[in-house]
This record gives C-alpha cells, structure tokens and sequence, in this order.
C-alpha cells in the first residue's frame, strides 16, 4: 500500500479526493480493526446507523490480503455495477494474467467491514503463493519470501485503481446496504 502511494506521488499527478491507508489489526480474530474504524466513522452495521457526511464522500475501499502473490482481478461482492468500471482499468495494463472480475463474494478480509455497511469494499485475486501452506501465518512469513514482481505489480495496480477512484466524477457504485 505504501509503495502504491509513493508511486502516485513519484508521477506527480494530484488526486481530486484523499487517499487513506488502513492499515488493520486483528483480521484474524474478527476484522477487529477495520470493524472498530468503520463503526466509528461510517456508522454501524448492527443498527445500520449510518453517519453523514462521512458516508456519502466514501469514494472506495480496496483491500490486498494473500501476500505476495500477483493481481489477477478483484471480487466485486456482488456489486455488478462496478464491473465494466474495473473491466476498463484493468484493459489498460495489457496484462494477461489480470482478467477475472467476478460478482462473487470472498470472506475473511477486511473489506468485510465496509461492504457491510454498503460501502463499496473489493478484495483483490491474487495468486496464493505459499498461502495456507509454506510460509502465509507462520515464522517463515519474511521479507525473503517476497515475490518481487508480484508486489511490483500489485502495487502498480493499486496504485492506478486509487488514483481512477479519486478522480472519478461520481463514487463507486454502491449496492443498497443491508436492511434499506
């Protein structure tokens, strides 16, 4: 996420709307952190309490989560209108192995808290190098095991999806939240 942010800054561009990083703890016990951050910003999702203005100038969350594996597309959590927006990003990088948009949802990710609320939360695809297995939770997780041009091009991919949001006329397409 750091490196996202440094290379929009390294171009020089000026986004039109700020660009935050979360950066969370305790996802494994419950997306404690970005729970915690959304109920006190945004409003609650057990009472679907929500709070303005906060809620409306939320552009977008984007959420990378398996480590150090590659980019291949983004989970929209079932919000079908974003997907020709991430088709025409993702058609810019001329890349192959950066294709799958899918309306599914994925769990156990932080932009859980978000989308909860109806904020517009999406987890990146990623190969799962060593996730679950070798490294991903364990003492083995270094800085050694770093894919190199994996994190090169995630974060180029971030970093192009948080400028596109940010200087979106409109925000991301929202999907009615829970219980409106």
């Amino acid at each position: 996420m750091l490196e996202a942010l440094r290379l929009i800054k390294a171009t020089g561009l000026k986004p039109r709307r700020t660009i935050r990083i979360g950066l969370w703890t305790g996802e494994e016990q419950g997306l404690l952190g970005s729970r915690a951050y959304v109920k006190e910003h945004f409003g609650d999702p057990a009472t679907m309490q929500l709070k303005q203005p906060a809620q409306e100038r939320f552009a977008g969350y984007f959420n990378v989560d398996n480590g150090t594996g590659a980019i291949r597309g983004v989970y929209l959590q079932k919000n079908e209108a974003v997907a020709p927006i991430f088709r025409s990003w993702m058609a810019a990088f001329n890349d192959p192995r950066l294709k799958s948009v899918t309306a599914s949802n994925t769990g156990g990710t932080d932009h859980l808290s978000f989308d909860a609320i109806g904020l517009p939360g999406f987890q990146f695809i990623q190969d799962e190098i060593e996730y679950e297995s070798l490294t991903h939770h364990s003492n083995q997780d270094v800085f050694d095991r770093i894919q190199g041009d994996d994190l090169k091009q995630a974060a180029t991919i971030m970093a192009a999806f948080l400028y596109n949001t940010a200087m979106r006329d409109e925000k991301l397409p929202r999907k009615t939240a829970p219980g409106q």
